[in-house]
């Protein structure tokens, strides 16, 4: 029985087939795309930190938003980069577990982050005059609690399931670690992390999707029954980007963890699904909400003008 299990502690990842003369291009590619969405997920996090009309409760939930997009790029791009300049297809077992989970951490991290700022766009929209109590600054610490606790909790027992088994297989079938790939490397019994993999993707989309249709149903009877045209036209301003987030996101994770189950799906689909979760909300966040929310926007400009200026001096 002992023969069965491949005890390497190294796994082969599906590789981006690089011809050696688009290695410099691809790496300038990666390079540039991950120090872009550095750059801009910085500077809407310490706009949002230094500047003091910004320490509501719509902004601080958002805060959130941009840290947790960090650690997804930086899971999948640190690796990619590396892979391109070093032309190792080969990844460590404890790396490779380590970037499931930081990966898992994001992808869940994103869709309650975007549910809490749903939530506060509703009670803001429909309830305006209740806002201050209910979006209390000890309300909203509680929800921001909330938000990293269950999203800990869901990703450590769903890896820590996982590492309970032997892999007897050394190849990940996807171009980054997550669990469906890992999952796949082992040869037991695995209907208990079958089952729990279920419950996350039941719980983790579909708790989301019904605060977002809820709270957004709410707020479209609310602007059509307004008779205030300023009122009526920011409020679909605001929750339009959300949702563009929000479904681009909701969509491809749910594809891409739903093929990992479907024998017949397009690994090629996949692929480029998996890693679509993976470059364009930490790209387009920080554009959404930092060009097209109004006064994220003027704070924005404010605190790079003062800091370009204060260099200069």
């Amino acid at each position: 029985m002992e023969n069965l299990y491949n005890t390497s502690s190294v796994v082969v990842l599906h590789r981006f087939n690089i011809s050696s003369e688009n290695v410099f291009p691809a790496f300038l590619f990666a390079t540039l795309s991950y120090m872009i969405i550095l750059f801009c997920n910085l500077i809407l996090i310490l706009t949002i930190v230094q500047s003091k009309s910004l320490h509501k409760p719509m902004y601080l939930i958002l805060l959130n938003l941009p840290i947790n997009d960090l650690i997804g790029s930086s899971a999948f791009f640190l690796h990619m980069i590396n892979e391109i300049l070093t032309d190792r297809k080969t990844m460590q077992y404890s790396a490779c577990i380590t970037q499931a989970f930081l990966i898992h951490f994001y992808g869940t991290g994103n869709l309650l982050i975007l549910s809490a700022m749903a939530y506060d766009r509703y009670i803001a929209i429909c309830c305006p005059l209740r806002y201050n109590a209910i979006m209390s600054p000890k309300k909203v610490i509680i929800i921001i609690f909330l938000i990293w606790f269950i999203n800990f909790s869901m990703i450590v027992t769903l890896i820590l399931l996982l590492t309970r088994f032997k892999m007897c297989r050394t190849n990940i079938v996807d171009l980054y670690c997550n669990n469906p790939s890992l999952t796949k490397l082992i040869c037991e019994d695995t209907r208990i992390n079958n089952y729990y993999g279920l419950f996350t993707i039941v719980l983790i989309q579909g708790a989301p999707l019904s605060i977002i249709a809820y709270t957004y149903a709410q707020i479209l009877r609310t602007c059509v029954m307004t008779n205030h045209p300023d009122a009526r036209k920011k409020a679909f301003q605001t929750c339009g980007t959300h949702l563009v987030v929000f479904l681009i996101l909701q969509i491809n994770t749910a594809f891409t963890l739903i093929t990992h189950r479907i024998q017949s799906a397009s690994p090629y689909i996949r692929r480029v699904l998996g890693i679509s979760v993976l470059l364009f909300p930490p790209f387009l966040d920080p554009i959404i909400y930092g060009l097209k929310t109004t006064e994220l926007k003027r704070s924005l400009v404010m605190f790079l003008k003062r800091n370009i200026c204060s260099s200069k001096l």
